[in-house]
């Protein structure tokens, strides 16, 4: 007899949709393989209103739904970070948080400015001993330390794979497979949408319309400005940084550089001379001190990142026993970041189902 998770979806965009697609197609082998059914008891999105029941949802038909531009309820007057606490405080919310069994699923927009309202989404999960699930940079961006705290105390998981490169591991890499090695810095292409429109400039195609073309497949941000002005590898950056590498910096605190129409001159120069433009992540500690920006390099042709074409990214960690570790993502998209979530959400029905002690968000 399965475990049953139950589920409370902050944020109904694109990816939670899949996401709750993803967990029907997956159920029978969540099930059989990990011993644990999930189950969506509430849903709370800041446009297309909120709905609580107890008893379960049908997230499916409701994400049916949304895409065709149907609301789940009346927009309600109260916050989503109210409506959530709300139901944390039901009493079947508040016995499936006191047994380990309630995850919170977060998926809202990125704030650049402060990371809000995740942050708080966050925080109130774990202070009613939910385990949290985001796919949202902003928290680890802006509050990692805190929130790991926070999640140590409630003996609760913490969990965002899907923040950077979608549902390629590179946090549960370093966390679960890299025991007693250093990370000493790093260097990657991170944000797709720049990927992919500096590879469509280089063949000549217009700014415009490369963007377009990844606002059209759902890839790109839903404030473009967040991904073609380098904020969104910003905010990556930082997550990578202070979880990596013990930095407490914001994406603010990043050097950043973004793409415009005039980019397009300098990738087809870069490319005539044997180069690559990419727009590179990186940090590094030195001296105790962690610097990080996000700029545009023109990388020598034999440089792993140069060779990365459109959706593709890739990470490069640098360590103290393993030399350069490579994480290559060779394509990228809404299911990917949804799988994130779900290899998340395995990470904690493991941990329930086996009635062992919880393991603690590393700070």
């Amino acid at each position: 007899m399965s475990v049953e998770l139950e589920l409370v979806l902050v944020g109904f965009g694109n990816v939670a949709r899949r996401f709750a697609t993803l967990l029907e197609e997956r159920r029978a082998i969540l099930a059989r393989d990990y011993g644990f059914s999930p189950r969506v008891i509430a849903i709370a999105t800041r446009r297309h209103g909120r709905l609580h029941a107890p008893r379960g949802l049908d997230a499916v038909r409701l994400a049916e739904g949304v895409a065709r531009g149907e609301p789940l309820a009346p927009p309600g007057r109260e916050s989503t970070v109210a409506f959530l606490r709300a139901v944390l405080a039901t009493r079947t919310a508040a016995r499936a948080a006191r047994q380990g069994r309630l995850v919170v699923i977060e998926t809202t927009t990125l704030d650049i400015a402060r990371g809000e309202p995740a942050t708080s989404h966050v925080r109130a999960a774990l202070g009613a001993g939910a385990h949290v699930v985001t796919a949202n940079k902003g928290p680890a961006a802006f509050a990692w330390h805190t929130l790991a705290v926070a999640a140590r105390r409630a003996d609760r998981r913490f969990l965002f794979e899907g923040a950077v490169m979608d549902g390629i591991p590179v946090f549960n890499l370093v966390r679960e497979t890299l025991p007693a090695v250093v990370v000493l810095g790093f260097r990657g292409v991170v944000n797709t949408t720049t990927n992919y429109i500096l590879t469509e400039m280089e063949r000549g195609e217009p700014f415009e319309r490369a963007l377009a073309a990844m606002q059209a497949a759902g890839i790109a941000e839903a404030d473009a400005s967040l991904d073609v002005d380098g904020w969104d590898a910003a905010a990556k950056t930082a997550a990578l940084a202070n979880v990596l590498l013990g930095a407490k910096i914001t994406p603010r605190q990043v050097e950043r550089e973004g793409l415009t129409a005039a980019t397009a001159a300098r990738a087809v120069a870069a490319r005539a001379a044997g180069r690559r433009l990419k727009l590179v992540a990186a940090a590094e500690r030195t001296a105790g001190r962690v610097r990080a920006r996000v700029g545009l390099d023109a990388l020598a042709a034999d440089d792993l990142l140069a060779g990365l074409e459109g959706q593709q990214n890739a990470v490069v960690l640098r360590t103290d026993l393993l030399g350069d570790i490579a994480i290559v993502q060779r394509g990228s998209g809404l299911t990917g970041t949804a799988y994130a979530l779900l290899s998340d959400l395995v990470t904690i029905g493991r941990e329930v189902t086996s009635r062992g002690t919880i393991r603690r968000s590393r700070p």
